[in-house]
């Protein structure tokens, strides 16, 4: 059985980022599923640690989820720049196609909660028609809410529940997808619950990932913005813009020592 490791976190802005690799988290997560262990894992990009930067709910979230990961060439770059390096940028859309090879290679079962109605539908026939013995044992779309009433809470811990995966995939956009793994875990019968963000839809082949070369060139969210501008256009242009600044701020605060 693998060992479950320590590792290291870099302070973006108050959030604690996990410093690993890809290889390094799966074997991890194989470890806390075979003993029978819970863990939270956020995917944080530049609005969730802008969000966390905000919110004390948040931020309080990240600093206890077990692992958060680095979603984004900003992120990578700001550990750079403050002189701690993260190991590797771990996004959502990476870590997606590798989960599903990875459980039907150890026998884990999935649960996919989340994303518009059919999407999560969409996704399990492409991940059984490209892994064979993947084992998705339910679909869940809740309401469109900011905040689910008590009724539709207690529906989808029930139905997480009642075929207990070992892996929970949560797409409900973030912060919102890591607020509702943190206050429901303790209630769910799962190990690994995974807050994934919009990439059901990329890898159910809905929505197209952007080129290699922009995924490595830092270009990726130029390619999101184009396809869906109206929803991304306050991520890119409103709150990005600030981030660059807080982080030369915060290079410069500990540099002369003030927090």
């Amino acid at each position: 059985m693998p060992k479950r490791m320590k590792h290291k976190r870099v302070n973006i802005l108050g959030t604690p980022v996990s410093s690993l690799t890809m290889n390094e988290l799966f074997n991890d997560w194989e470890a806390v599923i075979k003993e029978g262990k819970k863990v939270q894992v956020c995917i944080t990009p530049v609005n969730s640690i802008l969000a966390a930067r905000a919110t004390a709910r948040v931020q309080e979230i990240y600093q206890h989820a077990d692992y958060v990961l680095c979603d984004g060439v900003p992120v990578k770059w700001a550990s750079n720049f403050l002189g701690d390096p993260i190991k590797e940028r771990i996004t959502g859309l990476d870590v997606l196609p590798r989960i599903f090879p990875f459980a039907a290679s150890k026998n884990f079962s999935i649960f996919l909660l989340g994303a518009s109605p059919g999407v999560a539908e969409t996704l399990e026939a492409v991940m059984e028609a490209k892994h064979p013995g993947v084992k998705i044992v339910g679909t869940f779309v809740p309401p469109f809410r900011v905040v689910f009433s008590d009724e539709e809470n207690e529906e989808m811990i029930e139905a997480i529940n009642a075929v207990k995966p070992d892996i929970l995939l949560v797409s409900l956009t973030a912060p919102k997808q890591d607020i509702w793994i943190a206050e429901n875990l303790e209630k769910l019968n799962t190990h690994v619950a995974i807050g994934i963000g919009g990439a059901f839809e990329v890898a159910a082949g809905m929505i197209q990932r952007a080129p290699l070369w922009m995924q490595k060139s830092g270009l990726e969210w130029f390619y999101r913005f184009l396809q869906e501008p109206k929803r991304m256009f306050r991520r890119y242009f409103v709150e990005a813009p600030v981030f660059i600044p807080l982080i030369i701020q915060q290079k410069i605060s500990t540099r002369f020592g003030r927090p």
